[in-house]
Parts: structure tokens; C-alpha cells; sequence
């Protein structure tokens, strides 16, 4: 193949290339340093989902990643085999993720770097190993990539920008050279990227826009042809992620649905959005406000309208220079798959983010660069050209050190969003989670509410707000927030999950075993679920049951030795009582923290007439869980079997007020209140259980409640219903 001569370096003022070596040097240290309060930085949101997961930790998960859909958050294989690597080297230690973000931010700056003194050095103009520079250190340090820096999930940006990078430069030495290995490497490299994140995709439009404005036309034969194959790659690729993007990950349903001329109008807005932030980067947001698009409003149509206009000015300037309107196609044409046309799931919370512009910004930069270049280059004094251009990045790294310090945590991320976008409901609900998961409930709680107030159908905010409900002890509360979040989502097992667990702790067995059910049809392989079951049964008395249960959880996650106990104790609490006290005497000495073994011996007490070791289980019940509805009931009756009616009557009041429907507690306490002297409240209370037996239509236990009613007028007793 036919081999070109190299043009001869620009003239003897620009920085020699012995230089650029040191340049890049200095821009990455200059990284470093400017992400250096997000180093340390922890898991924020959505790194979970990118951080191998425990079940894809293995050699076979690795395999999983690679060939099984679904297995990760997004099909991007060779992404998830860089976390895979990762967790094997440093586990859950998050330094080790943000130094390899940051390095491969800093070696993608240096690719930049060489990148544009390649395409400048044909300019024959002095200042283009300054403008080269400048880019550089420009993309290394503007606070725009923060996002795509200082958050782990975004490995995704730092790493594809990588195989894109230096795709172009074997490209743009394969254009010079014509040699197959420079094609060879630099397909490679592209289908890495793809496979990486397929935003690369727009790779090679994006090199037919830089060999336009190199030579001022295309040719089929050399310039087109070569990159067919990328194309149709990159269209595969590109479309198989959409199609993940909908059917997998969720982007879809009616926060999705927008009209044609609708995402026109916000592929406009979108662009004019990043142009802003690019040439000044004040008030960056993690989430962004999300726009409302209306096509019936003339301000709409501004944004594609100036678009339009600007792209004609460029394109009428095209006769003086290029270079305008080549940026301005890279930066929109690299922006293409984020501008609206295609649905990915973040613009469920806002159309635009920082992350989504990390590569498409080379085009503004490098025009931007040069320009300054150019500009500085007409300054007499080295010394004040060489400041110049120096304040520039300075000034940058300096708002990227501010910036990146938002992601040091969680909590300081979110409340930065908030205060910046206070209808973020994204970030309310996620700021309650980490007050929720730091036993802060009530502060949790009022996120939560405030997410549902910006955004009522939200089922994971009533997931949220239920289970901060039940750390309180407030089941009826929780219960309700889980039906609110599955009238939102019906096929929603978390939620289901979670109910049942609220029903089960105030007693609702069989509404529990039937909600764990419907979770288990809809998530059959979590282990969890299986457990859960278990204990609802096992706490219902159906311990046989509970035994099945419990080894189809182990099946599926063998490594639970919670779960073994639980066999355990379900196995001696079916025995005779004499023997099952004696086995469940040596469980709870083997393990004194378990409430359930305590509960379980106390009923074998009870069964073997040991009364007053029973109520000494039960107590020790209920002081470690208030809210254990059978041991506060068991704690009441057996008390009043004791001829201790007094002391039984708070403990029943306390689990009619936690089971309000529930008839055997509430005739345990009238006979209490019976028994205490008080006949007035004790019929009070006979006569809500009485109403519950009729709502129940249990006509039998009607008539029972309601003799015993009609023996406490006339001072007479009754046996218990």
C-alpha cells in the first residue's frame, strides 16, 4: 500500500516534541490532583449495580457476563469483566475503583493530546502544539466530567473513552500509512469500545467529520469504504442496546412516550443545554430538572430553531474554515444516541447528565482550544501568552476540585442535588435510604414523603417508606405504603416480600404466606423469599411447612447457617413438650439472641405446665421485639392463667392495639379486664370482638362472644371463645 511522508514540524517557536511528553505528564498529575476529594469517595447510586455482584464473582460468573443477557445491569461485557478484575483485587475497597477511573480519565487526556498535535500539525501554523496542549488539559480538567470521573458507575465512560481514543489514533495512522495492521488494530480497539459502552458507535461518523475537514471532501474509495464495516458494528450494537435498554433495564412506559416532533424539539434543547455547560460550567447537578416538552409552546421551538441557525452560520463560514462546522457535527452527531430519538432509562429523572457528553465534547474543546491558541499566539510576551493559556486549565482544575468533592459520599451528593434541584425525587428517595440504613427513621421518613409529594407514582419511595415504617413498629402504616407501592407496580416481589413480613409480625399469617407465595412466582430463585416463608410459617405454628421452605432456600444458597438453626428449631419444637423443652433449652443456651427459639421454648413451657418459666420466656420476647404480637398474647394468657390478671391486661392491650382484627386476642384481654375488676371496659372489649366475628360472618363465635357478654351483666363467667 502506498505510504505518505509526514509534513515537517510547525516552526521552531512552538513547544518542541520533546515537550509534549512533559505536557503530559503535568495533566496527569494535574488530574490527580483535581479529583483528589473524590478519591476516597464511597458506593453511591447505581454502583451496585455495576460492582460484581456476589453471584457473578466467580469464573463462571465471569462466563455469565460474557454470554448470558441480562446476568449484568447492561450487556457490557468487557465493562463488567473490568469490575470483575477489580473486585478481585480490592473487593469493596472504593479508592482502588476511583485511582483506576481517575488514571484512565488522565491517559485519555494524554491520548487527546497526541490526537490533536497529529491533526494540527498540518495547519503549519505556531501556535498548534499550544492548541494541542490546551485541549488536553482542557478535557482533563473541566468540571463538566466530573460525573464521568469521581462516579465508579461511570467506569463505563472513562474506560470506552479510552478504546475510542486510541481506535482514532490507530485509525488516523492507518489513513497515513495504509498499512492492514493499523486497520487490524484499530477495528480491535473500536469493537472493545462497543463492548465497553456502545456510545462508541459514533466513532467512525465522527472520523469521516475529521477527514472532511482535513481535505474539504470524501472520497467512497478512501475514506468511506474502509469504515462500512464500523458502521454496520456500530448500528448492532447501537440498537441492541436500545433494545436492552427497553426490555431488560425499563426504559419505557409513559414517562417515554414523546411525539416525533416532541424529542425534536428536545434534541434541540439538549444541545444548546451542553453547549451552556461546556463554555460555562456553574451550578452542575448529578440530576438535572427534568423538562416538561410542549409542543404547543413557541418557546419550544426556539432551541431547534437557533440550532438550525447556527449550523447554517457555520455552514456559510465553511468557505474561510471548516473547522466550525466540523465541531459542531462531532459534538452533535458524538451526542446523537443521548439526544432523545432512543430511550435510555436515566431520562426517567432528567434528558440531560454531565456523563452523557464526556467524548461529544472533544469537537467544542478542540475548536475552543485552537481558537484560544491562536488568539494567545498574537500576545508579544512569551511570558504573558504562556499565562494565558496556563489560567485557563488552572481556573478549571480549580472548579473540578470543587465539584468532584460532591461525590465524596452519598449523603453529601444528594443533598448537593437537592439544593441545587429540590424537586429531585430521585435524590429524596435515596437520601432516605441511607438515613434508613443508618436506623435514622424518622428523618427517612420525610424524604420519603417528600419524593411521593413530587412524584406519587413512585412504588420504590412506598417500598422505602414502609420499611422505615416497620423499624418503627408501625406495621399498619407500613402495610398501607406497601399497597401503595404495589398498586403502582403490581409485579413487584420486594414490595410483596416486605408486606408479608409486616403481616407476619402482627400476626396476619395467612395473608403473609400468601403474599410470600405471589413474591416467590415472581422472583423463584431468591433465597431470601424462601427464608422468609419459612419463618412466616414457622411463626404460625405450621413447622413442617416451615422445614420444606427452609431447605428451598439452602438449596439455593447453601451458605446460610441461620437457616440450618431454624431447621433445627423447628425440628424440636414438633416434638412431645417434655422433649421439645429440653431440645429448645440447649438452642437457646447455644444461642440466647434468638427471640424465636425463646418464643418457641416458651410455648413448650406453657404446654408442659411450667408457667412461670414460660412467662419468663416471653418476656425476654417481648422486651427484644415490643412487636411480637403471639408472644405479648402468650405473655397476657398465661399471666391471667396464673391468676395474674393485672399484670396480663397491658400486655394484651398492647397486642389488640398491634392486631386490631384479631378476635382470640381480643376476648384474651376482655376476660382479663374481667378478671381485673373491670366489667365495663371488659365488655367494651367483648363487644369489638363481638363485631369482628359478625364482619367475619363466623355466626357460631358470634353466639359464644355474645353469651359470655350476657353472663358478664348478670356476673357469671364463660370459658374462652
Amino acid at each position: 500500500m502506498e505510504r505518505r511522508q509526514e509534513p515537517a514540524q510547525a516552526g521552531s517557536s512552538t513547544p518542541r516534541r520533546a515537550l509534549l511528553g512533559l505536557v503530559a505528564i503535568l495533566i496527569v498529575v494535574a488530574t490527580f490532583i483535581a479529583y483528589l476529594p473524590a478519591s476516597r469517595g464511597g458506593f453511591i447510586w447505581d454502583d451496585d449495580g455495576h460492582v460484581t455482584k456476589p453471584a457473578l464473582r466467580s469464573l463462571e460468573g465471569l462466563g455469565r457476563i460474557w454470554f448470558e443477557v441480562g446476568a449484568s445491569q447492561q450487556y457490557y461485557p468487557l465493562l463488567h469483566s473490568a469490575f470483575w478484575i477489580q473486585y478481585r483485587l480490592w473487593g469493596d475497597w472504593t479508592p482502588g475503583y476511583h485511582a483506576v477511573n481517575i488514571a484512565l480519565h488522565a491517559l485519555n487526556a494524554a491520548m487527546v493530546l497526541f490526537i490533536l498535535r497529529r491533526l494540527l500539525r498540518d495547519r503549519a501554523a505556531p501556535w498548534a502544539d499550544w492548541a494541542a496542549a490546551l485541549g488536553a488539559a482542557v478535557f482533563a480538567l473541566h468540571p463538566v466530567h466530573a460525573e464521568s470521573v469521581a462516579w465508579i458507575t461511570e467506569l463505563k465512560n472513562t474506560l470506552s473513552g479510552f478504546f475510542y481514543l486510541t481506535a482514532m489514533l490507530a485509525y488516523l495512522h492507518f489513513d497515513a500509512e495504509r498499512r492492514r495492521r493499523w486497520y487490524a488494530l484499530a477495528l480491535a480497539l473500536f469493537v472493545c469500545g462497543l463492548l465497553t459502552k456502545t456510545v462508541t458507535a459514533t466513532l467512525p461518523a465522527a472520523l469521516l467529520v475529521i477527514f472532511w475537514w482535513q481535505r474539504g471532501r470524501l472520497e467512497w474509495k478512501r475514506d468511506v469504504r474502509p469504515l462500512a464495516l464500523w458502521f454496520v458494528l456500530g448500528a448492532a450494537g447501537g440498537l441492541f442496546t436500545a433494545w436492552v435498554e427497553h426490555h431488560i433495564i425499563g426504559a419505557k412506559g409513559s414517562a417515554f412516550e414523546l411525539t416525533l416532533i416532541e424529542r425534536g424539539l428536545l434534541a434541540g434543547r439538549v444541545v444548546w443545554f451542553y453547549l451552556g455547560k461546556l463554555f460555562w460550567p456553574s451550578d452542575l447537578i448529578f440530576i438535572y430538572p427534568r423538562w416538561p416538552i410542549d409542543a404547543g409552546s413557541w418557546t419550544a421551538w426556539l432551541y431547534p430553531c437557533a440550532l438550525a441557525a447556527l449550523l447554517l452560520a457555520a455552514l456559510m463560514l465553511a468557505r474561510r474554515s471548516r473547522a466550525p462546522l466540523a465541531a459542531l457535527l462531532f459534538f452533535a452527531g458524538s451526542l446523537f444516541p443521548v439526544l432523545g430519538f432512543f430511550n435510555v432509562y436515566p431520562f426517567l429523572f432528567s434528558y440531560v447528565a454531565d456523563h452523557f457528553q464526556y467524548l461529544p465534547s472533544l469537537g467544542i474543546i478542540a475548536l475552543a482550544s485552537a481558537g484560544m491558541a491562536a488568539a494567545a499566539w498574537r500576545i508579544p510576551s512569551p511570558a504573558a501568552r504562556a499565562a494565558l493559556l496556563v489560567a485557563v486549565p488552572v481556573a478549571l482544575g480549580v472548579l473540578t476540585f470543587r465539584q468532584s468533592a460532591m461525590y465524596a459520599d452519598g449523603q453529601t451528593l444528594y443533598e448537593t442535588t437537592i439544593r441545587r434541584n429540590p424537586v429531585c425525587w430521585m435524590a429524596h428517595n435515596n437520601l432516605g435510604v441511607l438515613f434508613k440504613d443508618r436506623g435514622e427513621n424518622v428523618v427517612a421518613i420525610e424524604h420519603f414523603r417528600r419524593a411521593l409529594d413530587v412524584r406519587p407514582a413512585y412504588p420504590e419511595a412506598w417500598n422505602n417508606l414502609g420499611v422505615a415504617h416497620g423499624a418503627l413498629g408501625r406495621h399498619d402504616e407500613a402495610i398501607a405504603a406497601y399497597r401503595r407501592s404495589l398498586s403502582v407496580r403490581e409485579r413487584n416481589p420486594q414490595a410483596l416480600g416486605n408486606l408479608a413480613t409486616s403481616l407476619s409480625a402482627v400476626g396476619r399469617h395467612d395473608e403473609a404466606i400468601a403474599a410470600f407465595g405471589e413474591a416467590i412466582r415472581y422472583l423463584p430463585d431468591d433465597p431470601g423469599l424462601y427464608r422468609n416463608l419459612g419463618i412466616a410459617l414457622h411463626t404460625a405454628g405450621r413447622r413442617a411447612e416451615a422445614i420444606v421452605e427452609y431447605e428451598r432456600s439452602l438449596a439455593l444458597d447453601p451458605n446460610q447457617p441461620a437457616v440450618r438453626e431454624q431447621i433445627e428449631l423447628a425440628r424440636a419444637a414438633m416434638k412431645s413438650p417434655t422433649d421439645a423443652t429440653a431440645a429448645l433449652e440447649r438452642l437457646v443456651a447455644a444461642n440466647p439472641g434468638n427471640f424465636q427459639t425463646r418464643f418457641d421454648l416458651g410455648v413448650a413451657l406453657a404446654q408442659a405446665g411450667r408457667l412461670e418459666e414460660a412467662v419468663a420466656q416471653y418476656k425476654q420476647v417481648v422486651a427484644a421485639r415490643p412487636d411480637h404480637v403471639e408472644a405479648l398474647n402468650n405473655l397476657g394468657s398465661t399471666l391471667l392463667r396464673l391468676g395474674r390478671p393485672a399484670e396480663a391486661v397491658p400486655h394484651l392491650e398492647q397486642a389488640a392495639r398491634l392486631l386490631p382484627r384479631h378476635i382470640p386476642v381480643r376476648m384474651n384481654l376482655a376476660m382479663a379486664l374481667a378478671a381485673a375488676g373491670r366489667e365495663q371496659d371488659a365488655v367494651a372489649a367483648a363487644r369489638e370482638a363481638l363485631a369482628l366475628a359478625r364482619a367475619t360472618g363466623d355466626a357460631a363465635l358470634a353466639q359464644r362472644i355474645e353469651a359470655w357478654i350476657g353472663e358478664r351483666r348478670v356476673g357469671g363467667d364463660a370459658p374462652q371463645p
